[in-house]
């Protein structure tokens, strides 16, 4: 016997909210893939330093985003065909993926907010150690200065907090481009640049954590007031 009234308005609201959810879903996964991707992160965190590699946390995040948006694409689905079929089971299982998907994404916004301050400064500390051997001329000082250049050409920056007092024209020339060396005296050197790159890309996961929350919230609210209407039917 099918949903009456109300509870058929639900069941309609709720294919609406799980379609809405399966393009987030689908939105959230092509972020991630273009984060995982983008030409500046890729060209500094794929860099290494001897045998030291770049360091490569903020990927972490990038991964856990690309299973979040997967997983919502296939919930997103499983919940649209459990609203038009009205199966209490499939809308159960809806409801139990939902709340695991939403423990899971807290669980990476907490790690998120430790850990996003840490990024930077790791990555920071990375261009810190290139750029010093770079300049005292140690015996791996070539790969130094390929690193150091690519961070240079790619976030268009010259220096860092540290090392801004001990600039010469001799290394600025062979390190830095020529056209960023106004950077120097616009402040705006490469720990800076760095810090910038990655705030912009962790707000961006921020808004879309947010957004899928609320729409989670609202679609298990009405999967439980569904499932309600369903058993009650069939019991009349």
């Amino acid at each position: 016997m099918g949903v009456e009234g109300c509870t058929k308005c639900i069941k309609y609201l709720l294919f609406v909210f799980n379609f809405i959810f399966w393009l987030a879903g689908g939105i959230i996964l092509g972020v991630a893939l273009w984060l995982r991707h983008d030409s500046q992160t890729t060209n500094i965190l794929y860099l290494q330093l001897g045998e030291k590699q770049a360091p490569n946390t903020f990927y972490v995040g990038i991964y856990i985003l690309i299973a979040v948006g997967a997983v919502m694409m296939f919930v997103g689905f499983l919940g649209c065909y459990g609203a038009i079929q009205e199966s209490q089971c499939l809308l159960g299982t809806f409801f139990t993926c939902l709340v695991i998907l939403f423990a899971c994404e807290v669980a990476a916004g907490i790690w998120g907010f430790v850990n996003k301050d840490q990024i930077a400064k790791d990555v920071k500390q990375f261009y810190d150690q290139a750029l010093q051997q770079a300049l005292m001329g140690e015996s791996d000082s070539s790969n130094a200065k390929a690193v150091v250049k690519t961070f240079h050409e790619t976030l268009d920056c010259c220096g860092s907090d540290i090392v801004t007092a001990t600039f010469t024209p001799v290394w600025k020339d062979d390190l830095c481009r020529k056209d960023s060396l106004k950077s120097l005296f616009e402040n705006t050197n490469c720990h800076k640049k760095i810090d910038e790159l990655f705030s912009g890309k962790l707000y961006l996961i921020g808004i879309a954590a947010v957004v899928v929350a609320v729409i989670m919230i609202f679609e298990m609210i009405l999967s439980m007031v569904l499932c309600c209407g369903i058993r009650n039917s069939s019991v009349y």
